[in-house]
């Protein structure tokens, strides 16, 4: 198995938290949201929001976990174009956690959810 510095495996496993933490916040958010107000013209863009954040955060996760797995497969070394994909995925999301954590608060305070 190849091997990952410390210090990026540990980016990736608190990046893979907060994604988790980001889909159930998104998640919870839609359905306290439909369960309080159904689903109408008002809420149905708050509604796809919510479901638009749960599923770019779930595509995040799914993409640096088969990331993690084909280095772990890599032997001895894993290639420059693997590294390369793996340090694009974790730029690209860390720009974009702050952006959905701030679409879920916009929705809570503008339905004054909890």
């Amino acid at each position: 198995m190849a091997k990952l510095p410390r210090e990026t495996t540990e980016t990736v496993l608190n990046l893979k938290r907060q994604l988790i933490d980001i889909l159930d916040e998104a998640t919870a958010t839609e359905f306290v949201l439909f369960e309080n107000f159904g689903e109408t013209d008002e809420t149905l863009p708050f509604l796809d929001e919510m479901k638009s954040v749960a599923e770019q955060a779930t595509s995040r996760f799914s993409q640096l976990s088969a990331l993690q797995l084909r280095i772990g497969e890599a032997q001895p070394n894993a290639s420059a174009d693997i590294l390369e994909l793996l340090a694009q995925g974790i730029a690209q999301t860390q720009q974009r956690i702050p952006a959905w954590e701030r679409s879920i608060q916009e929705v809570k305070l503008e339905w004054n959810l909890p």
